[in-house]
C-alpha cells in the first residue's frame, strides 16, 4: 500500500499533476466515512450527511 502512494506521489510531482490531490482525498475521506458507518452507532449521522 505504501508503494503505491510513493508511486502515485512520484507521479503526480513529475507529470505535474498535482490537481489530482484533492479529489483523490475527497474520495479517501468519503470512502473512510462509508466504512466506518457500516453497522455503527454513528450510521444515522453519517448518512445524514449524505
Amino acid at each position: 500500500m505504501f508503494l503505491f502512494i510513493k508511486e502515485l506521489w512520484a507521479f503526480m510531482r513529475v507529470r505535474k499533476k498535482m490537481w489530482l490531490g484533492p479529489p483523490i482525498l475527497l474520495m479517501v475521506v468519503i470512502a473512510a466515512l462509508l466504512v466506518l458507518a457500516q453497522g455503527s452507532v454513528m450510521a444515522p449521522f453519517v448518512y445524514t450527511l449524505f
